[in-house]
């Protein structure tokens, strides 16, 4: 069996190699067809149904992943937000969102001016490529939950789902 995840990252890459251990995992660069930073749960969500439905129709994939990354704002505070879809056709697709936490509102006015939440990590931690590393989670809960641990629990919960429904 094969598995497109559409993105290059090599956190989202590795969730579902962890978790689909007994297929063939590629990252292939997809568009979300959403902002480069998505600012509600909507919008996330859409990004990751939309990643997975590309990666699916690349012809060699049997299923196609889509994760995506967010913010979004909850009684007027900013919360990071993720979500995942595993897309078994264009009718059938099961989706998942990981953990939120807050994060400092002074990130508002650099994410409405377009700034990514990745750059703006790197800038406020003062590291590097955070996005591909422990990400805005990571480091707002000391490492206790990375962005690769976020996104193996999705990826878990997305794998659930198609083992619960295709059983039924």
């Amino acid at each position: 069996m094969k598995l497109i995840i559409g993105s290059k990252n090599p956190t989202k890459i590795r969730a579902c190699e962890a978790v689909f251990t007994d297929y063939t995992v590629r990252g292939v660069e997809v568009s979300s067809g959403v902002s480069p930073q998505p600012r509600t749960d909507e919008e996330t969500k859409q990004g990751a149904i939309n990643r997975a439905l590309q990666s699916l129709n690349m012809k060699e994939a049997d299923v196609g992943v889509g994760l995506e990354g967010g913010v979004m704002l909850v009684d007027d505070c900013l919360y990071v937000t993720n979500w995942g879809a595993l897309a078994v056709s264009t009718d059938l697709i099961y989706t998942a969102a990981g953990a939120r936490i807050a994060l400092p509102n002074e990130f508002l006015p650099e994410l409405e001016e377009g700034k990514e939440l990745g750059d703006i990590m790197e800038g406020y931690a003062k590291r590097e490529n955070v996005r591909s590393k422990e990400g805005a989670i990571g480091i707002f809960t000391n490492n206790l939950i990375d962005r690769g641990t976020m996104f193996t629990h999705i990826t878990q919960a997305l794998r659930g789902q198609l083992e619960y429904w295709s059983k039924s």
